[in-house]
């Protein structure tokens, strides 16, 4: 069974037309900076699956529609190859294998490339984000199928488990130290795959597109010139979103108490905080632009769990990232950078 995603956009595409999720522009012309109007002259390719437990949606503006269907076959080849080595819905990925056999010899650069830049988030967010957090998960789950909350003792004896330290990363090898330690790689890969879908678009010389692979990565502009426009999630009315986001050049990815709850009040959800064992109370959403999708999303997650001051600090001290946060009580704060689209 597919689970729920991990985040909802509603994207703001001129020109792709109407779909879940989807609603018409906000406005028309030229950005500064933007691309000359033979923009609109570009034939529009889309096509959608599913991927790392997520809806996945390319859209390619390219004057060759068969050149466009090729670079989005091309791009969809390289999510089968992430998918291949990172999934955990895939029982023979490398990371199943990882986390079923406890060391992985020869992996995938791909896989050390990816847990390398957790573990250096995980330095830089004090273990706020932390990839070995899945026997927590994995408790969460367990006790919802039976209609519950975990104990306290079972959240403690899950959590002795987790910790980032406990995962050797080398070239030849990964090893996870620990009989019950787990990886779930849901906050980093799906933006570690929008990055591989803007690389091979750009390979088969895509200059405009917008890739949804539950992160947001976006090239050049929309079919009327103007720079992508995304529009953010309401943490509280799934028919609403709480800000728009103008990607001129960046990513965009967004954790919210709302994609995976265990509880209808949002306080137990997915986003649980390794060194408690619980989920934060201090906020509802997390949204980052960042120039890679893997920063906005890795980013997401640990501002998620450190909460809105030390949150914004982390961001702040990230170069080319800004944050939108929204508060449990619904307000919102945001860096001065932030890319809201100005109406």
């Amino acid at each position: 069974m597919r689970q729920m995603s991990r985040r909802r956009f509603v994207c703001l595409v001129a020109g792709v037309g109407a779909s879940a999720g989807t609603i018409a522009a906000l406005r028309h012309g030229l950005q500064p900076g933007g691309v000359p109007p033979s923009v609109r002259s570009l034939q529009r390719v889309r096509r959608t699956s599913w991927a790392l437990g997520s809806n996945v949606s390319i859209t390619v503006l390219h004057r060759d529609t068969a050149a466009g269907q090729a670079a989005i076959e091309a791009a969809f080849n390289e999510l089968e190859l992430i998918e291949d080595v990172m999934s955990l819905y895939r029982a023979n990925s490398q990371l199943c294998r990882l986390n079923r056999d406890g060391v992985l010899d020869d992996p995938h650069p791909y896989l050390v490339e990816v847990l390398q830049a957790a573990q250096s988030i995980s330095r830089r967010s004090n273990g706020a984000f932390d990839v070995t957090v899945q026997p927590l998960w994995n408790l969460y789950a367990t006790a919802q199928r039976q209609n519950r909350l975990p104990s306290d003792e079972e959240i403690e004896l899950a959590r002795q488990n987790v910790d980032w330290q406990k995962l050797r990363v080398a070239r030849a090898q990964l090893r996870l130290d620990g009989q019950g330690t787990a990886i779930t790689l849901n906050g980093i890969a799906q933006g570690f795959a929008a990055d591989r879908v803007a690389a091979v678009l750009r390979e088969q010389g895509v200059e405009h597109a917008l890739i949804d692979t539950g992160e947001i990565g976006a090239l050049g502009a929309k079919a009327d010139g103007a720079a992508w426009s995304i529009g953010i999630q309401h943490p509280r009315d799934r028919e609403a979103y709480i800000s728009v986001a103008e990607l001129a050049g960046r990513c965009l990815a967004t954790s919210g108490d709302y994609a995976t709850t265990f509880s209808d009040d949002h306080r137990h959800h997915h986003l649980l905080d390794p060194r408690t064992g619980r989920s934060p109370s201090d906020l509802s959403s997390v949204s980052i632009a960042a120039n890679t999708a893997l920063d906005a999303d890795a980013l997401s997650t640990a501002a998620f769990v450190m909460g809105a001051e030390a949150g914004l600090q982390l961001v702040k001290q990230t170069p080319g990232a800004d944050g939108l946060l929204v508060l449990k009580d619904g307000r919102s704060v945001a860096t001065a950078g932030f890319p809201t689209l100005q109406t």
